[in-house]
């Protein structure tokens, strides 16, 4: 499809709304266990434009087939595609966005969520601008519908970036806030130098990506949290701009590739809450990627341009999860309700609490090597 160049940016009442750090992941340089006086400050906007040779595409009647993702836009000279970052700079791909995060904080991994990789462990977490998608809903909108330009950056190579996690004492490197799909370039050469030093890299997507370079990355990272934002193709393209197709085959080539996989559902009143949507989704993840992976059925707080919708109720959630429990899944969740028991793990044999969790709080408090303490079976994920 041909894509329209972008011309749109950030008010300034956008800008400072960004400051302010909407959906937790704004905080430029708030970096747990650095010394601040080593971080770097990010650059004015205006000294961040940078081109980097972009990868998966090809040259088509004079203009450019991207093949990153399933939009596949057509991009003529000077052009951006659907994402805003990726531009035909005279017939060749770039990525206007390599090496231009415009935040990054240590997080708790529990906060991606991750509930079964390295748990209360801190991951280096960065974004850029732009996205493949146009959720209505999306909590982090004032950098995934930026373009590149509008926000000051850092300008860190992939080396940098691995010092800066090293020197955080995080424990892995998440790409995320923003689509990281659509800064694949920069994911992947970070994540080769990452490996170099023993730091594990995770990778919190849309999941709406190409088969090639999906496999690329999956092969490359040790854990890929997918969002599935609903379990309709109306949802997908009323509320997200995308399709649900790609998403659900993605996430069977993620299992595939033998890469740790959780799924993150943010349940809407009224647009993706209905049972039996829910029960279908249950028994797709159950049959297509099996019970051992964990899916989060998460609290919606009205945001961005879908603020005339309630907060998701608490017995929604605890519904959603028993349709998943009931669906024969082993680790179901309930997220964005802090102290909930459902966000504790259980073991699926014998019930017990093997992991409890308030908030980000994580205490293993019934497993041991893996397992659960009281009966021993194995507990799925990444433990070390």
């Amino acid at each position: 499809m041909e894509m329209k160049p972008h011309s749109e940016g950030l008010t300034r009442r956008d800008f400072l709304s960004l400051l302010a750090g909407v959906g937790g992941a704004l905080c430029l340089g708030c970096m747990k266990g650095a010394n601040s006086s080593e971080t770097p400050r990010p650059l004015p906007a205006e000294k961040t434009a940078a081109f980097h040779p972009a990868r998966f595409w090809k040259a088509e009647s004079g203009a450019i087939q991207c093949d990153l993702c399933p939009h596949g836009c057509t991009i003529k000279p000077g052009e951006t595609g659907f994402c805003r970052v990726r531009r035909n700079d005279n017939g060749q791909l770039v990525s206007l966005v390599y090496g231009q995060p415009v935040t990054v904080n240590n997080d708790p991994i529990e906060k991606k969520p991750f509930n079964h990789v390295l748990p209360g462990s801190f991951a280096f977490s960065l974004a850029t601008v732009g996205c493949n998608m146009t959720c209505r809903h999306c909590q982090n909108w004032q950098i995934s519908q930026a373009k590149p330009g509008d926000l000051p950056a850092y300008n860190w190579s992939p080396e940098d970036l691995v010092r800066q996690a090293k020197t955080a004492k995080s424990r892995a490197i998440a790409f995320t806030y923003n689509e990281p799909t659509i800064w694949t370039e920069y994911v992947l050469d970070t994540a080769a130098a990452a490996k170099t030093v023993g730091l594990p890299t995770i990778l919190i997507s849309n999941g709406f990506i190409r088969e090639a370079p999906q496999r690329e990355l999956a092969k490359s990272l040790l854990a890929y949290k997918v969002d599935l934002k609903g379990f309709s193709e109306k949802f997908y393209r009323d509320i997200c701009g995308a399709s649900l197709q790609p998403v659900l085959d993605g996430m069977v080539r993620v299992r595939e590739e033998k890469c740790w996989l959780e799924i993150v559902t943010l349940v809407i009143p009224t647009l993706n809450d209905d049972p039996q949507e829910l029960r279908q989704l249950a028994k797709w993840v159950l049959d297509h990627l099996g019970p051992d992976v964990p899916v989060h059925f998460t609290r919606f707080q009205p945001l961005y341009r879908l603020r005339n919708l309630p907060r998701t109720p608490v017995e929604t959630l605890e519904k959603a999860r028993q349709i998943a429990l009931d669906a024969g899944l082993h680790y179901p969740y309930v997220g964005n309700v802090p102290g909930h028991p459902g966000g504790n793990t259980y073991c699926p044999h014998c019930g017990a609490t093997v992991i409890r969790r308030v908030g980000f709080t994580t205490e293993l408090v019934g497993m041991k090597d893996g397992a659960c303490a009281k009966c021993r079976t194995a507990i799925a994920g990444v433990w070390s």
